[in-house]
């Protein structure tokens, strides 16, 4: 059916026409985008027209105005309908009466109104009141009735726009950075709103009312396209979910990407990134040039009073070769000649990161436009300059953004194409791959005093996840790129070695300190293997933090840093020489004695809770952070110790962070046997610690089968909200190879949830293994936990029980 046709069918003034006409076009395939929110505002007008012309009557000095995203034709399937009713004052009981006629007919068709009747001058006292209000009517568009009350309304609104923006713009910035605070930034978020988030549709509006103060105006290359994608995207948000929604949620992501014809979800993340980048950008650049023009209105005056009429020059201040400072941005010097100094990019990037100055948007620009490519390898100033500009802190974010911005990026290091807006499917990470490699470079500015070679460090920061944009295991892939790249930017084949080392290994110490016991002298010295030097090792301890840092807040804390400083010192000592092969086994303390003896006395558990904090001078100034608390069990040997503890653990709501479990003989003087002591370090997850005296009586109904802590766990499961249209990843249990000489280990990595460790403990315990220690870390709400299992008589498992075992334990989670 054709336009035409739908308009004849909509003719009708009653509602079950344009109903009809509405339906047909929302389900044209073949129309989308521009075109198809053109003709359902298009069908609109004529439906609103009609009705406004029957239920009128000849009414004069009345006209319906369509005002915010109506006004401006941009009707989604699901959007509001924003009206006005403007009319003279003559006769307000016959424009309310017409008001009635008017809402009525679109609440029966379910649309959502929002609707005014004002008088010009009400309505612009309301705007004058209300910057909302005058935003809307910035878009003011004439729909029926009359012509000449619309048009004088719209000149004196934009009329009052102007004489007004001073003031005005500095309260739309206010709202924009308000909403931001609130809502977040579109391009990082995994559910972003596309109206309300930074560089979303909001945004664009508050450009557009920018542009139409004639103060200053946004930079257009790409920004209506930009505006055109998230319109898209929102149009197929409300037809796959039918809501009038603007939250791209998790759950409709998939259908909203084959709506559009994209190949799948992530594909249309990074547009929906891409174009709140390009808005983001321009906003900032928008609302710099807002206050420097307004600045420079409030001095003119002074100035032209101390001058005497003449114009004022602006003030230029030499940064660096070519580049110089003028009302608070970097700019080009008059001399600088972009199209003889491939290097004239990084060093106004680095001048104007070490300045905490922005780039100039005309300067990048000329940048983009003139500069010759850099030579292979680079000249030793352009790696100078890169180092400098990755040193910076977090001025290079924003230096950083203006080069990507125009392309500048991309041209200095091709293979950052493949992660620039890339997004990161795990709530642990809070920026996409690209940012996420910015801010760790941020972090190890602050870390370069540490390291010998800090230049190495802050090249590794950037590039260490740049393998995310290949398949397979991005730190194999990152290896073979930072090789490239290192050896594009000029660095000697030892520092190539160095740099390649550093991103195929940036998680090492990290998974290992979490995962593996550290007592272990095998786990030391694969890490001693893989590192080979020490200053290497100094640089991955830098990186380590730096990366957890930049992740985001569920990445690091005190006791994951204390964990990765014992295993460096530990692989330090062997790098140097000095570390034995096999320790002794450690001696129990006075305290793990008393413990097991009156374990075996009671003949029932016994334990102590013990805070722990960072060591004198490790944490800064002020009160020690705590790392957990050490729990130390007591308990005479029998089955079933671990998955009873663990059970009582989450019971308790506490979360384990570290698990050791030994058989400890009796002093002389006791009959013979053995109390199996576990220590364990954990922490609330909210709240305050449980008594001890609490624990201990659970774990004794846990011991003798009275506690039923498998049903009360279900329960607390069951209660867990569940995301809609979500399903976790199966769990998968792997046996690491030659990770240890004295203990098989298995690896659990699976979707954290109550009493997970009871069932792996349960688990090990049907399958006649014993745990000789558990390592267990969480991000975000995926579990990786690693298992130290022996047969009973405690030597490693033969290569085929193992992987029976782990076969059965993942079906067991997988049930």
């Amino acid at each position: 059916m054709t336009s035409t046709d739908m308009r004849n069918e909509a003719d009708d003034p009653g509602p079950s026409g344009y109903a009809a006409a509405r339906l047909r076009l929302l389900g044209e395939g073949a129309r989308s985008g521009p075109p198809r929110r053109a003709a359902l505002a298009e069908l609109t007008d004529d439906w609103l027209s009609g009705l406004f012309t029957a239920a009128s009557g000849g009414l004069r000095g009345v006209s319906l105005v369509a005002v915010g995203g109506y006004g401006r034709a941009e009707l989604s399937p699901r959007s509001d309908l924003d009206l006005l009713l403007l009319h003279d004052g003559a006769d307000t009981e016959a424009v309310a009466a017409l008001a009635d006629r008017l809402w009525y007919p679109v609440w029966d068709l379910g649309l959502a109104l929002d609707h005014s009747v004002r008088t010009p001058a009400e309505a612009r006292r309301t705007a004058g009141e209300d910057l909302k209000v005058q935003l809307g009517l910035l878009d003011a568009r004439h729909l029926a009735g009359d012509l000449g009350l619309t048009a004088g309304l719209r000149t004196t609104v934009l009329a009052d726009w102007r004489n007004q923006a001073p003031k005005r713009l500095p309260e739309l910035q206010e709202l924009c950075a308000e909403r931001a605070e609130r809502q977040g930034e579109l391009q990082y978020l995994l559910e972003p709103d596309l109206k309300e988030a930074r560089g979303g549709l909001r945004d664009a509006t508050a450009l557009r009312a920018v542009a139409a103060s004639w103060l200053a105006d946004a930079p257009r290359e790409g920004l209506a396209d930009a505006r055109r994608r998230l319109l898209d995207v929102r149009d197929a948000l409300h037809l796959a979910t039918g809501r009038a929604t603007d939250r791209l949620a998790l759950q409709e992501q998939d259908q909203v990407a084959a709506e559009l014809g994209l190949l799948d979800a992530d594909t249309l993340l990074r547009q929906v990134y891409e174009a709140a980048r390009i808005i983001s950008y321009a906003s900032d650049v928008t609302w710099r040039e807002v206050g420097r023009v307004l600045r420079a209105r409030a001095v003119r005056p002074r100035l032209r009073a101390i001058l005497g009429g003449g114009k004022p020059v602006a003030e230029r201040s030499p940064l660096a070769e070519g580049v110089v400072e003028q009302d608070g941005e970097v700019v080009l010097a008059r001399a600088a000649r972009p199209e003889r100094d491939p290097v004239l990019p990084l060093r106004a990037a680095a001048a104007a990161a070490q300045a905490g100055l922005p780039l100039s948007l005309h300067a990048v620009r000329r940048m983009a436009a003139q500069a010759r490519p850099l030579p292979t390898p680079w000249p030793a100033e352009a790696r100078e300059q890169l180092v400098t500009l990755l040193g910076s802190g977090r001025p290079t974010v924003e230096v950083w953004e203006a080069l990507e911005a125009e392309g500048l990026i991309t041209r200095l290091l091709p293979d950052w194409e493949r992660v620039r807006c890339r997004p990161q499917r795990n709530a642990v990470h809070i920026w996409t791959v690209d940012r996420h490699l910015i801010e760790t470079a941020v972090r190890a500015s602050e870390m370069a005093r540490r390291v010998s070679r800090p230049d190495l460090l802050l090249v590794a920061a950037l590039l260490h996840d740049i393998g995310k944009g290949w398949p397979g295991d991005h730190c194999v892939a990152g290896e073979i790129i930072a090789k490239d790249v290192a050896t594009r930017i000029g660095f000697d084949r030892t520092d190539v070695a160095v740099l390649s080392a550093l991103v195929r290994h940036h998680l090492l110490l990290v998974e290992t300190a979490t995962r593996r016991d550290l007592e272990d002298p095998a786990t030391v010295r694969s890490v001693a293997d893989a590192v080979g030097t020490q200053s290497t090792l100094e640089l991955l301890h830098a990186l380590t933090e730096a990366d957890a840092l930049a992740t985001g807040p569920a990445a690091w804390s005190s006791w994951r840093g204390s964990l990765v400083a014992d295993l460096v010192k530990r692989v330090c000592a062997v790098l140097a020489g000095d570390a034995p092969d096999e320790p002794e086994a450690a001696a129990p303390t006075a305290e793990q004695e008393r413990l097991a003896v009156e374990a075996f006395r009671t003949g029932g558990p016994v334990l102590a809770l013990r805070a722990q904090t960072e060591p004198p001078g490790e944490e800064p100034p002020g009160e020690p952070e705590p790392l957990g608390v050490e729990l130390l069990i007591a308990v005479p040997d029998q089955p079933g110790v671990l998955p009873a503890v663990a059970g009582v653990l989450a019971m308790h709501r506490l979360t384990v962070r570290t698990a050791e479990l030994r058989a400890l003989e009796l002093p002389d003087g006791f009959a013979e046997g053995s109390v199996l002591l576990l220590n364990w370090r954990v922490a609330a997850e909210y709240g305050s610690l449980p008594q001890a005296a609490r624990l201990r009586a659970d774990l004794v109904r846990a011991l003798d089968g009275t506690l039923g802590i498998a049903t009360r766990l279900a329960e607390r499961d069951a209660a867990y909200p569940r995301r809609r249209g979500w399903v976790a990843p199966p769990p998968r249990v792997t046996v690491a190879p030659a990770a240890s000489h004295h203990a098989t280990v298995i690896e659990v990595r699976a979707q954290d949830a109550p009493g997970l460790l009871f069932r792996i403990g349960r688990a090990l315990e049907e399958a006649g293994v014993r745990v000789r220690s558990a390592h267990v870390s969480t991000l975000g709400s995926n579990a990786v936990d690693a298992f130290y299992v022996t047969a009973p008589k405690g030597a490693p498992l033969p290569g085929e029980e193992a992987a029976s075992v782990a076969r059965m334990l993942e079906d067991t989670l997988r049930a």
